[in-house]
């Protein structure tokens, strides 16, 4: 990934190297194969978690890895160009430990969120339902007070994990109106809770994408997060990094592609010339490669912002908005330089381009990035 190192500090570039030694000897030699079979890469995410990467940017003093969201994303961009789903895993496990940190109490924290960064636990957000995927406010999954704790009644879908995570933020309605709806942290082992057949996806095939059903479960008081009726101020707060999470992504299945696309323009020969040298296509690579950095910049641009604790809900929607539309062209087109060869699954670019897709649909649809922003310009 062509970043400026020398801007990082010693530490970063060390964290990033340890990721792309990992990810080249874990992810990369077996991502075909499990991507092919649509088989779950078990040991994986215990090999990120030993190497402490699945809870980079949460503070040292809970056990996370204390690195900037800057650096953090980086990490999920050389994930992302070795194995997508994966790197959207690792993403989404990020966003279901921020409730906790962000709206849980000292107890809470104390009791839960060291085992939660550790790696020992995988995450899920639990937010879409059937009817209620953009429009958050519209959700019907119900959690009825009892005297000890909540019985959750109905049906999420979309869930990354799902049926693997050991625990899920689950957003449930506490009462009618906007208000209303309340966070809760739901153990895989609740009684009631059941998943089910993985969805046949078009990409990301290795990590499955479930739906849920509550049939009554009970979930103790003590696993509310945050006050009752929260629930959509600490899903639209995660959500936030959960964007940058996927520009990032996208950034790098983008990237592969890129690269992919290069050393076949380099290898193949037309008319007596590498394909690389012919302006048509030279051109065409270069307006990729145009499309990548500047996708990066833009997604680094709203992690410092970020880090700096100055607003960057707009400025995250924008790196969403404009990495992952950068993603699907740039997977097109390196698809077009290979030819028909690129229309085959003996090259990955074919994959690249499934992939790429949905990175322009979760975490918000792109349409849903517009409406923010143009929100904001409104003021």
């Amino acid at each position: 990934m062509p970043v400026d190192r020398h801007l990082l500090t010693q530490e970063a570039r060390d964290l990033l190297q340890l990721t792309r030694d990992v990810a080249d000897k874990a992810l990369s030699p077996i991502v075909d194969e499990h991507e092919e079979t649509e088989s779950y890469p078990e040991e994986i995410f215990a090999t990120l978690g030993e190497a402490g990467l699945l809870s980079l940017p949460y503070p040292e003093s809970w056990g996370g890895g204390g690195q900037p969201y800057e650096v953090y994303l980086q990490v999920l961009e050389e994930l992302a160009a070795r194995w997508a789903a994966v790197a959207v895993a690792v993403s989404v496990h990020s966003l279901a430990c921020h409730p906790m940190l962000a709206f849980g109490s000292e107890e809470q924290k104390q009791r839960w969120l060291p085992e939660m960064l550790s790696g020992s636990t995988i995450g899920a957000y639990s937010l879409s339902e059937p009817q209620a995927g953009s429009d958050a406010a519209a959700l019907t999954c119900k959690a009825a007070v009892t005297d000890d704790g909540y019985r959750i009644t109905g049906t999420k879908a979309w869930i990354t994990h799902g049926g693997i995570a050991d625990f899920y933020n689950l957003f449930a309605r506490t009462r009618e109106g906007s208000h209303g709806v309340s966070c809760f942290l739901v153990p895989r082992d609740t009684a009631g809770l059941s998943f089910g057949r993985p969805e046949k996806k078009m990409g990301l095939h290795a990590v499955p994408t479930t739906s849920a059903h509550f049939d009554n479960a009970f979930v103790s008081a003590e696993r509310r997060i945050g006050l009752d009726g929260q629930g959509l101020q600490i899903a639209f707060s995660a959500l936030d990094s959960g964007r940058l999470g996927i520009a990032a992504v996208a950034v790098g299945i983008a990237q592969a592609a890129l690269d992919e696309a290069v050393n076949y323009a380099k290898e193949r020969t037309a008319f007596g010339r590498r394909i690389l040298d012919h302006q048509g296509l030279g051109f065409l690579l270069a307006d990729m490669a145009a499309a990548v950095d500047s996708a990066r910049a833009t997604y680094l641009e709203a992690a410092r912002r970020r880090d700096a604790g100055l607003p960057y809900s707009r400025n995250a929607s924008v790196a969403k908005l404009v990495a992952t539309d950068a993603a699907m062209k740039v997977t097109t087109d390196a698809v077009q330089v290979l030819g028909g060869y690129g229309y085959t699954r003996d090259f990955r670019v074919e994959r690249y381009m499934r992939e790429a897709k949905i990175t322009q649909i979760f975490e918000g649809t792109n349409q849903i990035q517009r409406l923010v922003i143009s929100r904001h310009l409104a003021g």
